[in-house]
């Protein structure tokens, strides 16, 4: 079968490696334009036009696809299936009737739960305690499509949201390699349909849902950390000085009573523990702004912080 695929991050290379080691035939590639990077934004490929590049696979990467030039310059290439994950553009209807056997969309969750951009860090600040791979025929709505199959996969107690992609992609990459399987030896793939119950929306993450309010439950803040590792991290602020915190967990502290939320109730080895609106955050590993990773007892030793100085939600 001629499998075309469109993706854009690593989740969505790991599935195209596993479609290139399978032997499958790739005439194209489609992911996004390079984007500016790193501290001197400099363009850089995504993962997915990294890949590609080595397999010597042929790339485009259409700003958009809804104008008629960019459409007919990829309808010229015939094509079986389209695999999709992770792509970041909407596919308008001549796109998705392009293929012969129509357009895969591999999604990191249980649908209909977590449509939309950022399903694992959503289901990871929600406390959710399990997650998975649904594959789905794709149709105009967002992530509406018909299921194909659905893989569920536990979400460990201190999972974060870089364990919790690496395991979403392997299981997508399985997926999929199924999926084309079945596809060229029967031609169809049975598909049912979503439920109308229960679907909720994934909205991308902003620099809002990053910032740290610490008048929440120290159970949720400890949710959030691990939603935003390794991006975009959760912030917060020491006096002018922005931090990423890293790697924090609840902990029980009998001080903490009456203590105002942000306000650092213990500074030791084990860290800074931290007052929230309910319950004690011992942060174990942060970053102030410019600086490296490293452990909050050094980040206190080296500004002389002790008990009784406070977070704020300033992370700007």
């Amino acid at each position: 079968m001629r499998v075309g695929f469109a993706g854009t991050p690593a989740f969505a290379a790991t599935a195209l490696a596993s479609i290139l080691d399978h032997g499958f035939a790739v005439p194209l590639v489609l992911t996004q334009p390079d984007r500016p990077q790193g501290r001197g934004l400099q363009l850089a490929a995504s993962a997915v036009k990294a890949l590609a590049q080595r397999w010597e696979v042929p790339i485009a990467q259409p700003a958009s696809l809804k104008d008629a030039a960019s459409q007919a310059s990829l309808l010229a290439v015939p094509l079986d299936v389209l695999v999709v994950a992770a792509y970041g553009l909407i596919l308008p209807p001549a796109i998705l009737a392009w293929p012969r056997y129509g357009c895969l969309n591999v999604h990191a969750s249980l649908l209909p739960r977590w449509r939309g951009a950022a399903p694992i860090e959503r289901a990871l600040l929600e406390g959710d305690r399990a997650t998975g791979i649904t594959l789905m025929q794709m149709d105009e709505g967002l992530d509406t499509g018909p299921m194909l199959d659905m893989v569920p996969i536990p979400i460990a107690p201190r999972e974060t949201a870089g364990t919790l992609h690496d395991k979403l992609a392997s299981a997508g990459a399985r997926v999929v390699i199924d999926a084309l399987r079945r596809l060229a030896k029967d031609g169809a793939l049975p598909a049912v349909p979503q439920a109308s119950e229960g679907a909720t929306y994934a909205a991308k993450v902003t620099r809002a849902d990053a910032a740290i309010d610490w008048s929440k439950s120290a159970a949720a803040i400890d949710r959030q950390v691990r939603a935003f590792d390794p991006a975009p991290g959760a912030l917060t602020a020491y006096g002018e000085v922005p931090i990423k915190i890293w790697a924090a967990h609840p902990v029980e502290l009998a001080e903490a009573a009456g203590a105002a939320p942000g306000t650092l109730i213990a500074v030791d080895a084990n860290g800074l523990a931290v007052a929230c609106g309910e319950g004690v955050l011992r942060v174990a590993e942060l970053q102030p702004a410019g600086g490296r990773r490293m452990r909050a007892s050094a980040f206190a030793a080296g500004r002389h912080i002790a008990s009784g100085a406070r977070f704020d939600a300033r992370a700007s």
